[in-house]
């Protein structure tokens, strides 16, 4: 029995505190031992390392709140209690203007600041950035030259000037450079047979090409647009055998070779991307059987091509970020309208990087790098860069009309100058080994970063004292330490005065939380009266009845309270910003927010989410319902200010950032599935009507008559003639009216006269007096002879 205790003993966690603080506040019912566990408790949490504090029956415990250890008798100068504190070490202030240099040139501040963290506390600070006017631009064009693209090449011959004068209209500080791409040299990529095609892989075509090669940095960039023309105009196309370019290879040396670019460090960087095909990615090289993986190094020979193209494998898209993030690189993927979709998927997995679709002659390239460079300039995103584990950072962004979103690190729909702040809670969750860290916070393809520097507040200054085999431990039965023994194996108690070997099944009854319920919770021994918690493979356990862990919490797909918070005595306490059971589910309401609100007004923010409850609504925050009733009210103002120019947007000067649907003036509204026909009036009282539609992209389209239906003016003249028409007509009414009426009454007394002319006698009766003039005899003797 007693080697069986004995090995526990080493184990597990020895308490030494009285019995009847536990459970009073945080910071005394974990039962800790050691100074450094007290402060890993709660920032509210204190140690007193005095000696004789808690002797004389108090049984006041060392770790607890910092009031209750002063008035318990404990010395400032015994008191081990570490603030958390902050302190800004360089705060110069954001610069106005370039003016084409970008010497002293700050967009950041502050530049440095340092914090002190106790483990569970936070400090909060701000972060402001601003895209100053006239910013240096460096351009570089990298180009697909396989031979579907030779149409494509011929006309970037004839831009270089018109894309160096656009973009002077951003910057006066402007560098352009070019290189190219085809694909690894190697077979399956390129042709080998017949052995002409290898320097002619137009051979079989009966063309001239150039060879084909993985990566060629052609010109350095270059304040001299007419290099970068006669550059372009040397260039010949080449041929791959597979459909996939090797474009990935060329976009990571162009972004690693700095030097050999000529990537200024104190300027914005642009990297134009051009195909019309689907790219090779990382594990494409099993192929050609190229296994290693890409280094994220410079590889040009001294010929400025790419000479690892048969030797390293695609790189990966995290590889691209990563280098991506540390150059400052902003990437544009200028592409044909057949591999959009593909590159728009990539976009989202590679910050910073925006898409435009290349015609098919890459005649508005021009169009898509001022558009796209406006899109780099419209947005700030923060990144955070080599943050350990153990601290969260969370965000609030306060962007346009100091409106404040919670959860959020970028602002949109900005214009140069304007100025963004971002207020960041940094919290410390754990101690880590290291006594301090330092990481950066920077804003997406800018030079400018913030430096914060963490030191880790998790250790007393009265360990640096410690005493072994201290005759204040029962005479050397343990380590003095912090004001407490550290007892040696098989020695418990406060000065460590009991021996295991004292164990008497009698004192059981104090280690029993509730009658007839298990020693020590079933998960410990009782020994000398207390509770010695077993050693658990899955984490902590601790309390005076061994009652409480940090392992038997709710779990979320297999993580304890979902990594977003601790467990504490069964119960998840989450971090902040997340919350639940198992702190599965965030706080955060801006991946929920839309230009029209929460959810668009059509549905709840559930864990960072839309719940879609308005019949016909889709979308991430529920934004898109061409056949809901108010989609046509929603879409009203925006054909104001994108048609007509007018309205409520522009007067906020805000039609650009809430209206991103696409206006097209028609003649006639069509017959589209799934849109909806609307119609308002508008100050003039003229009758609007447009078409709302979303193509199956999710595109947003209005189709807005030309012409709105307004009403005419009344006119005089035909007043007055349908005023004497009216009259003549009711004249002519009447006058119809009247001999209607005459001629029914004539004929009533017409056939009145003819009745009482047939009642008349007098003209029936025989006069007797009269005789006619002719006579009549009958001759009897006539026979008819």
């Amino acid at each position: 029995m007693g080697t069986f205790l004995h090995r526990l003993m080493t184990l597990s966690f020895l308490l030494s505190s009285a019995p009847n603080v536990y459970g009073s506040n945080i910071c005394t019912s974990r039962g800790v031992t050691t100074c450094q566990q007290c402060l890993a408790v709660h920032p509210s949490c204190a140690w007193c390392s005095q000696e004789e504090f808690g002797k004389g029956g108090s049984g006041a415990s060392r770790c607890d709140l910092k009031e209750n250890l002063l008035n318990g008798g404990c010395s400032n100068a015994a008191l081990e209690f570490p603030s958390s504190s902050m302190t800004v070490e360089n705060d110069a202030p954001l610069s106005d203007k370039a003016s084409g240099t970008t010497n002293s040139v700050t967009q950041i501040k502050p530049q440095k600041l340092r914090m002190v963290l106790r483990p569970g506390d936070s400090k909060r600070f701000t972060v402001s950035v601003k895209q100053v006017e006239d910013y240096p631009v460096d351009l570089y064009y990298l180009m697909d030259l396989s031979y579907s693209m030779k149409d494509d090449l011929a006309r970037l011959r004839t831009l270089g000037d018109e894309l160096a004068e656009a973009m002077g209209r951003t910057t006066s500080n402007l560098r352009m450079g070019f290189g190219a791409f085809v694909d690894k040299t190697t077979s399956p990529y390129m042709y080998t047979f017949p052995p002409e095609a290898v320097t002619n892989p137009c051979y079989g075509i009966h063309l001239q090409c150039q060879a084909q090669f993985g990566f060629k940095h052609v010109l350095s960039l270059t304040e001299k647009v007419e290099r970068f023309t006669e550059e372009v105009k040397k260039q010949q196309v080449s041929r791959n055998r597979d459909a996939p370019e090797g474009g990935f290879d060329a976009v990571m040396q162009a972004v690693v070779c700095k030097d050999r670019i000529g990537w200024r460090p104190d300027a914005s960087h642009l990297l134009v991307f051009t195909t019309d095909a689907k790219t090779h990615i990382a594990l494409d090289g099993r192929i050609a059987g190229i296994v290693q993986p890409n280094d994220g190094l410079c590889h040009l020979d001294n010929e400025n091509v790419y000479n690892k193209s048969t030797v390293l494998d695609y790189p990966s898209l995290a590889l691209m970020t990563e280098k991506m993030s540390e150059n400052n690189i902003n990437l544009v993927f200028a592409v044909t309208s057949y591999v959009v979709p593909l590159y728009k998927e990539y976009s989202k997995l590679i910050p910073g990087t925006t898409v435009g679709t290349l015609s098919d002659d890459s005649g508005n390239v021009i169009q898509l790098i001022e558009e796209a460079y406006a899109k780099i300039r419209s947005k700030v995103e923060l990144e955070q860069i080599g943050v350990p584990e153990e601290l969260n950072l969370s965000y609030n962004a306060s962007c346009l009309n100091g409106e404040v979103i919670p959860g959020l690190r970028s602002c949109s729909g900005l214009k140069i100058g304007d100025t963004v702040s971002f207020s960041v809670d940094a919290e410390l969750r754990s101690c880590p080994k290291e006594k301090s860290h330092t990481f950066t916070i920077k804003p997406l393809g800018f030079k400018d970063s913030l430096e914060v520097t963490v030191d880790y507040a998790c250790s007393c200054s009265c360990e640096e004292t410690t005493e072994a085999n201290s005759p204040h431990c029962s005479n050397g039965n343990g380590t003095y330490e912090c004001g407490v023994c550290q007892c040696h194996p098989g020695r418990l108690g406060p000065h460590c005065e009991c021996s295991v070997e004292d164990y008497s099944p009698s004192d059981d009854a104090n280690c029993i939380e509730k009658p007839g319920g298990p020693i020590c919770s079933g998960r410990g021994d009782c020994l000398c009266g207390q509770c010695s918690c077993h050693a658990n493979e899955f984490g902590q356990v601790w309390g005076k009845y061994c009652q409480c862990d940090d392992f038997n919490c709710l779990r979320f797909k297999g993580a304890l309270c979902s990594d977003h918070g601790k467990c504490d005595c069964g119960r998840c306490q989450c971090d902040s910003g997340w919350e639940g059971e198992n702190c599965n589910c965030t706080t955060r309401k801006d991946t929920c927010q839309s230009a029209f609100g929460i959810c668009s007004g059509r549905g709840n923010c559930e864990c960072g989410e839309c719940q879609c409850t308005q019949p016909g609504a889709y979308g991430a925050t529920c934004e898109k319902c061409p056949t809901c009733p108010d989609s046509c009210v929603i879409k009203e103002a925006c054909v104001e200010c994108q048609h007509f120019k007018r309205g409520q947007y522009i007067k906020e000067n805000s039609c650009s950032r809430i209206c991103k649907n696409e206006i097209k003036v028609v003649e006639e509204l069509g017959l589209l599935k799934n849109a909806m026909n609307c119609s308002y009036k508008d100050d003039n009282d003229c009758l609007v009507h447009f078409q709302y539609y979303e193509d199956e992209n999710g595109k947003s389209i209005l189709f807005v008559l030309k012409e709105p239906d307004c009403p005419e003016g009344p006119d005089i003249l035909v007043a007055v003639l349908a005023g004497i028409g009216a009259i003549l007509l009711l004249g002519l009414v009447g006058l119809l009216i009247w001999k209607l009426l005459v001629t029914i009454h004539d004929r009533r007394e017409f056939a009145r006269f003819e009745e009482e002319r047939a009642k008349a006698k007098w003209d029936t009766a025989n006069n007797p007096l009269y005789k006619g003039a002719t006579s009549t005899f009958t001759n009897v003797a006539y026979r008819g002879n």
